[in-house]
């Protein structure tokens, strides 16, 4: 692998920056339409982050097992779509989803 020119990256423009990614055969830029079908998840360690709990809290105040917490925030797995809805409820109002699902106070 070759030295990287940090000075020449550095001098680099946006332009210059977009004609080197249109260019790359192996990676090319992701057009409108592909990038319309990406979902955002929310990240469960910025919501937990939010709310200012460990990952124990959190697990015991939305009943969701601690070992699934690490696993997602470590990406060994991703939430499936219910989980994902799950976070979003969360993330919009934790303290009634900690009610609704019967969680320990923080």
């Amino acid at each position: 692998m070759g030295k990287t020119d940090w000075d020449r990256l550095k001098a680099m423009t946006d332009e210059d920056i977009n004609a080197a990614a249109q260019s790359d055969p192996d990676c090319p830029p992701l057009t409108e339409e592909q990038l319309s079908r990406f979902r955002r998840v929310n990240a469960i360690k910025d919501i937990r982050g939010r709310l200012g709990m460990t990952q124990a809290a959190f697990s015991a105040a939305f009943r969701l097992p601690l070992s699934t917490v690490r696993d997602w925030e470590q990406g060994r797995t991703t939430p499936d779509a219910p989980a994902r809805t799950l976070l979003t409820a969360i993330s919009r109002d934790p303290e009634t989803m900690r009610r609704l699902v019967g969680g320990e106070a923080p």
